[in-house]
This record gives C-alpha cells, structure tokens and sequence, in this order.
C-alpha cells in the first residue's frame, strides 16, 4: 500500500507542562489524516507532525492547536 505523507512543523508559544503536551498529542493524532506526532523532550515547543496529504492540511493541524487557546506557528515551510 502506497500511502502520501508529508509533514509540518509546528512551534508553540506557550511553555506546556508534560500533561499539556500529551493532550495537544492526543487531539492532534485525533484528526484524520494524521500519521504520527513526535517531539523531542528538550525542545518541547516544537512537534513534527506526519500527515496524509489528502485527508489532512498543515492549516487544520495549526487550527487543532489554535482551537485550545494556544499561540503557534508553522515552521520551515
């Protein structure tokens, strides 16, 4: 099986406790499309997170993350 991914970068303003990251994680792998979400403990502001293309855009996934009250970006666009 073939399968399209790609993936995006998201930064986050916020400084989130482990907590806080595990739900953004949970809510983000949530969403159709979403492949994987990773990040790495000492740069909790950021996650890549892999998608399907064509069931998934980087703007819904920084929406995702927008839609709980957080700051961030898309990065290395």
């Amino acid at each position: 099986m073939d399968i399209d991914m790609t993936d995006v970068t998201l930064h986050i303003d916020e400084a989130l406790d482990t907590d806080q990251l595990e739900h953004l994680e949970s809510r983000l792998r949530a969403q159709e499309g979403v492949i994987s979400v990773g990040r790495r403990p000492d740069r909790p502001h950021l996650m890549v997170v892999e998608y399907n293309p064509r069931r998934a855009t980087g703007e819904r996934i920084l929406s995702t993350v927008r839609s709980d009250g957080l700051h961030a970006e898309l990065i290395g666009l």
